[in-house]
């Protein structure tokens, strides 16, 4: 759910009209954010003991509605076995059928409420295990029927224990996705003064940070967010303290990092306007931290959830760039090597993982679209070679790449000739006998950019057989395909007669 930064081109004030054709890719790119925007992208997760840990798979506990109902009983009685029967609970209530079973016994959640608010301690953990066990349900239900338990979970999470705050935290993200209810409940309940308090008092506990991302993450993503969670956020210490996790210093976790990323990313996406992050200075830590990944990329590292922060990072990213001004781009962003690493990210991801190379092109458009300073940067850093490698690749990758080359060839008629010295005449013969509509007709726009910048390029394009190529065209069934060959040859014939200077 990121947005394009406009593309202008240079042929648009030449006559070469391409209006109909942005039209059509403001609507295919609107479809597009609906279709992220309605893909719901919750998640539950369970939090294990240390023992669980250690096993290669936690035990599982099949028992039948007997079973729990004799336990409940038990349960209700305060004897020295109770601690052992909570646990045992524990491992029934992992079971969907005994979720269910529990449930339905009258008082069952306020018998967990009672235990989790009680004087004893081994009691309030093992309670808040069975809670936990339910919220990770897949039965929708029980988001409702552990709703008694919420207020106690917030209170908690002012706590003096990591570990039974983490507990809480997962918990209440658990619950968030399956009730609207439960999310109206939450948010008059206070959870995110009680998010942002939790994260600003363990701000340097990388393992609660990450479980304050999850449960707002899951806030993010519902369909009220924009209008009743995003205002809270924004005006809560929460923005900074989600930046501060993405920055690499000797305190930078992985899974920190990757949860408040994400957080950054809905934030961004569900934003008209990214002032407020933004005024935070959101783009620094988060090009900064794209360097380093691209680094880490270049030198071969490979470490397991790795592209699960690349994703939300540049997403992010490119939000925040389709929000700012040229003249901000440049004042806040002046490093040339993030053009350089989100170059490695795409080459490194073209193979493996097409989503996370267009999503660095992607960044690398709304770069390029708003700074010369980028699109120099490119051309000074050799970068383009290795982006022309990538046109053969589909899925959206090429498209994006072209985009690039565009906004590059738009900006400077110098620019155009470098970027022909560098083989983009030949790589955009090969795209033009692409069947992809959208690579063909942005083939055409820079071909009609480079023609116009110098009579080499138009001498060079003729020699390379390309006067050839464009007369296909005449017969092509799309009409702006042929408006456009029919620009591009009289582009070629208005030049071949004149002078040719050295490039």
């Amino acid at each position: 759910m990121w947005r394009l930064g406009r593309v202008g081109h240079k042929a648009g004030r030449a006559g070469y009209s391409l209006e109909e054709f942005r039209l059509k890719r403001r609507e295919h790119e609107k479809a597009l954010r609906q279709a992220r925007r309605d893909k719901q992208l919750v998640s539950k997760r369970l939090l294990l003991n240390e023992d669980e840990v250690q096993q290669e798979a936690p035990m599982e506990f099949y028992s039948d509605e007997k079973d729990v109902v004799s336990l409940f009983h038990k349960l209700q009685h305060n004897n020295p076995e109770r601690e052992t029967h909570l646990k045992t609970l524990t491992q029934f209530l992992r079971d969907p059928s005994a979720q269910l079973h529990f449930i339905k016994q009258e008082n069952s959640i306020h018998l967990l409420v009672g235990l989790l608010t009680g004087s004893n301690t081994r009691f309030r953990f093992q309670s808040l295990r069975c809670l936990h066990e339910l919220s990770h349900s897949p039965h929708p239900s029980m988001a409702s029927a552990c709703l008694p338990a919420t207020p106690y979970l917030l209170t908690y999470l002012s706590g003096q224990s990591t570990r039974f705050t983490e507990l809480c935290l997962y918990t209440l993200g658990n619950l968030c996705p399956d009730s609207d209810i439960v999310r109206e409940k939450l948010l008059a309940q206070g959870i995110i003064p009680a998010l942002a308090s939790c994260i600003e008092n363990q701000k340097h506990n990388m393992a609660v940070v990450e479980a304050v991302g999850f449960t707002l993450s899951q806030l993010l993503q519902t369909k009220e967010a924009s209008s009743k969670i995003i205002p809270s956020v924004l005006a809560s210490c929460l923005p900074p303290r989600l930046l501060a996790a993405l920055i690499p210093d000797q305190n930078f976790s992985l899974g920190a990092a990757i949860e408040c990323a994400w957080c950054l990313h809905y934030l961004t996406c569900s934003s008209e306007n990214n002032g407020a992050l933004l005024a935070c200075g959101a783009l620094l830590p988060c090009s900064t931290l794209i360097v380093s990944l691209g680094g880490a990329a270049a030198q071969g590292n490979k470490e397991d959830g790795l592209e699960l922060l690349v994703c939300p990072l540049l997403r992010c990213t490119a939000n925040l760039l389709s929000s700012r001004t040229p003249d901000e781009t440049r004042s806040r962003l002046s490093d040339v090597e993030l053009a350089a690493a989100l170059c490695t990210l795409l080459q490194t991801y073209a193979h493996t993982r097409p989503a996370l190379a267009r999503d660095s092109a992607w960044v690398l458009n709304n770069l390029t679209a708003q700074s010369s300073l980028f699109c120099s940067a490119l051309l000074t850093l050799n970068l383009v070679p290795g982006l022309l490698q990538l046109l053969p690749f589909s899925q959206g990758i090429n498209a994006m790449i072209l985009r690039v080359l565009a906004n590059v060839a738009h900006k400077k008629k110098d620019f155009c000739i470098q970027l022909a010295r560098v083989g983009l005449l030949s790589s955009l013969l090969a795209t033009l006998k692409m069947a992809d509509h959208e690579v063909l007709i942005l083939s055409m726009d820079i071909l009609y950019m480079l023609l116009a910048s110098h009579p080499q390029v138009v001498e060079d394009f003729g020699r390379q057989g390309g006067l050839s190529l464009l007369e296909t065209f005449q017969y092509y069934s799309e009409a702006d395909v042929r408006r456009r060959a029919a620009y591009l040859l009289e582009r070629h014939l208005k030049d071949t007669g004149s002078g040719i200077e050295s490039l």
